[in-house]
């Protein structure tokens, strides 16, 4: 028995795939950091003092699909200049400078792979929790960052904080004065980022 080639079904179909791939892109929408509007800080300690190091230059975006009660998130990159790190300190920040080998890696990267999960906290604000790649000093761990996600008009704010060891990034902690101060291990960051 002869078969005959139905060109016309294989094209509704293709159209069919085509428009329903074209409808899911429309839905999710990006929004860019806004360098001026956000806030990223480095905490850590020495045998001196406490010491805080504020990101000048900051840069990212966020792929929300919010057409659902609950948001999703396709895609999240922030990216930090390393150098644009300022203590207020010419010598701290040289020796932080230094031990992020900023000659050869220019900025410190976050990219997110997965989500977890996200909850609704109310009024717009939700609990996220996701698993990212985060490159330090050409050093990448995949780390668990969770931050609470606030929607309004036309803006995504991010904010949360993660703590973690300079040495897991295979970074030295700095030492001044000959190594009479030194530099406590551990950071934190915490960030309150708008993305519009």
């Amino acid at each position: 028995m002869k078969t005959e080639n139905h060109p016309l079904k294989i094209s509704q179909i293709l159209s069919l795939i085509f428009t329903l791939f074209s409808a899911s892109v429309m839905l999710a929408q990006t929004y860019t950091l806004n360098n001026d509007a956000s806030k990223l800080s480095v905490f850590g300690t020495s045998s001196l003092h406490d010491w805080e190091m504020v990101a000048e230059q900051k840069s990212g975006s966020i792929s929300l699909n919010t057409t659902a009660e609950t948001p999703s998130i396709s895609a999240l990159n922030l990216k930090v200049v390393a150098e644009s790190l300022e203590s207020g300190k010419s010598g701290m920040d040289k020796n932080a400078y230094k031990a992020l080998k900023t000659d050869d890696h220019k900025s410190i990267d976050f990219k997110m792979v997965d989500i977890q999960s996200i909850t609704s906290k109310g009024n717009g604000v939700y609990a996220v929790k996701t698993t990212g790649n985060l490159t330090i000093a050409g050093t990448t761990k995949t780390i668990t960052l969770n931050f609470n996600l606030t929607l309004t008009d036309n803006k995504v704010k991010l904010n949360g904080n993660y703590t973690f060891k300079m040495t897991q990034f295979k970074v030295e902690p700095p030492t001044a004065m000959f190594g009479t101060i030194t530099t406590g291990d551990e950071l934190k960051i915490e960030f309150n980022i708008v993305l519009q």
